[in-house]
């Protein structure tokens, strides 16, 4: 994932009711919501989830498709991968920190070994 794509992402999620709705959509799977669901999960009218999902849509976070009068909305899981793949690329070395698919499932597992651990702190005076 380039940079740019990274920031622009991390732009849209950012916000408290993108991020709730990108996490509702996460949890939904690959059959999505539709909008109107999303909009009553959530509590907010359907012109503020407009314009939130949009947002994420810009930043190929979320896509959609038209079902009769709905439209429904997806997570796209691939970006959201590329997106994960990229904050651990960096995390001390290769070898400390990374994606791969999981064997007997259709997702990817982020692997991360103590490489970060934070140090402990002595509050005794």
């Amino acid at each position: 994932m380039k940079l740019q794509n990274a920031l622009t992402a991390f732009d849209a999620l950012s916000q408290e009711t993108r991020l709730q709705a990108f996490r509702l959509l996460v949890e939904a799977g690959p059959q999505g919501l539709a909008a109107g669901a999303i909009s009553d999960a959530l509590g907010i009218p359907h012109n503020t989830l407009s314009f939130h999902l949009t947002h994420l849509s810009q930043a190929k976070l979320v896509t959609s498709r038209k079902e009769g009068r709905s439209i429904i909305y997806m997570a796209n899981f691939e970006q959201m991968r590329d997106l994960i793949a990229f904050m651990v690329q960096d995390c001390c070395s290769s070898d400390l920190a990374r994606l791969h698919q999981a064997e007997n499932a259709d997702c990817a597992v982020v692997e991360i070994v103590d490489c970060c651990k934070p140090q402990s702190v002595n509050t005794e005076s």
